[in-house]
């Protein structure tokens, strides 16, 4: 869109699973007509000649030869219709008409308003019960939300989230909780080939205040705060982006359990370490959200045991190359790193870093880092232009130190870790005060 509004024949080229986003994306950014072309799904894993057959064949979504439509998008100058922006539709009724409680258990489902399991229908009694919970107006803008990039942001308010708490079985006193989920602006049903999901952690006081639980089972379905603040971020996520839809708003290949829920909080009380959110510099008295993006891969393990260092390595190797870990570990397993001298999480996380290497050739072996990472090495960004240059056989790092993040929890039954892919960003900690 940038090379057509500079006066450069441009022509797009998606899969096409993607039609629907990338015309929206289109339509969003006051270019409706942009030229596109799309090619079938899949174009990796797939034979050279396989993709020639595409580039020979006809476009799936205009049934026209594939190079005709390039070569027409490329010839074909843009019109004053073309360069228009469009309005489209992102309300959605306040109110639905009255029914039974199976019928609108049905109509929910139909529109995939839900998670497919039963909800609390958010009757306006229930909704105004849980706005008790906030001190914020229910016409509030919290944030907005997309599935995708470049994709059309729905706004959320303070009401909307109430529905889906409600929805997820949540109390008032969780609002806040959910409400600061809201405000990060990442979607929970992020749409990606890949099956995102997010996993999401809560420092601070609220998580006594409001019964989170941070010891046995915490990440399990065992505790109500836990449980139903995480389904709700799901579903606010859903509702609030214009839906999450498989084949249409939604294109993980395989789903991802942890978009039930995936919630937890910290065992402040019990970690020999810093709090997560007192090393992202606020307050131990002040309450937060963490938000890990990612959730493709999980791996765990015991220990430390006599061959921790091997295990941890073949675990943080297993990992997918562009999704650092979230590492999760019991207190014992804490504790037993500060006795072998890791006093700090940061320690640890740099010894982790320094360790997982593998071969330059494995680490560019990999779909998402050549589509992600190549980029930014070609054009000179670090470290990733000094893994570009390495020779084949040389070990390169999977991740920088400031990317592997560490979180303490658990019940002390068993000295287990978790490895769960989580990118974080410094802005996915997000104040719950603020929305009290």
């Amino acid at each position: 869109m940038a090379l057509e509004q500079a006066g450069i024949p441009a022509v797009a080229v998606h899969t096409n699973v993607f039609a629907r986003l990338a015309q929206s994306t289109a339509r969003a950014a006051g270019m409706p007509r942009t030229r596109q072309s799309f090619v079938p799904q899949p174009v990796v894993d797939v034979s050279p000649e396989h993709l020639r057959g595409y580039i020979e064949g006809i476009d799936p979504v205009s049934k026209k030869p594939f190079m005709q439509g390039v070569i027409e998008g490329l010839t074909g100058p843009l019109n004053d219709e073309d360069l228009k922006g469009m309005s489209f539709e992102r309300s959605t009724p306040r109110l639905l008409a009255p029914a039974t409680e199976d019928d609108l258990q049905q109509l929910f489902m139909d529109n995939y308003w839900t998670d497919f399991m039963p909800v609390i229908l958010p009757t306006e009694e229930r909704v105004a019960a849980m706005l008790k919970g906030t001190s914020h107006p229910p016409g509030k803008v919290v944030g907005r939300m997309r599935p995708t990039n470049f994709r059309e942001a729905w706004e959320l308010t303070v009401e909307k989230v109430a529905v889906n708490a409600v929805m997820a079985g949540c109390k008032p006193e969780y609002l806040p909780v959910v409400l600061a989920h809201a405000a990060s602006g990442i979607s929970a049903r992020s749409s990606s080939t890949t099956s995102l999901a997010m996993t999401t952690v809560v420092n601070g006081p609220i998580r006594d205040e409001i019964g989170m639980s941070s010891g046995i089972g915490a990440m399990g379905p065992y505790n109500h705060a836990n449980v139903t603040i995480g389904r709700a971020y799901n579903l606010l996520s859903v509702n609030g982006q214009g839906g999450s839809v498989p084949g249409d708003t939604y294109m993980g290949t395989l789903g991802n359990a942890y978009n039930y829920s995936a919630t937890f909080a910290e065992a402040e009380d019990r970690s020999p370490w810093q709090p997560f959110h007192v090393q992202q510099g606020f307050k131990p008295t002040d309450s937060t959200v963490s938000i890990f993006f990612g959730g493709r891969y999980t791996t765990s393990g015991f220990g430390p045991r006599d061959t921790w260092k091997e295990k941890f390595v073949r675990c943080i190797t297993a990992g997918d190359h562009n999704q650092p870990p979230l590492i999760v570990m019991d207190p014992l397993v804490a504790r037993l790193f500060v006795e072998m001298g890791f006093d700090t999480k940061e320690k640890l996380a740099q010894w982790c870093s320094e360790n997982a290497v593998m071969p330059a050739r494995d680490y560019w072996d990999d779909q998402w880092v050549q589509t992600l990472t190549l980029p930014l090495a070609v054009a000179g960004v670090e470290p990733h232009a000094a893994k570009l240059k390495a020779p084949p056989d040389q070990l390169v790092r999977m991740y920088e130190p400031e990317e592997i993040k560490i979180v303490v929890v658990g019940g002390e039954t068993q000295g287990a870790f978790r490895m769960i892919g989580g990118r974080y960003t410094k802005a996915a900690t997000i104040s719950v005060d603020a929305w009290r």
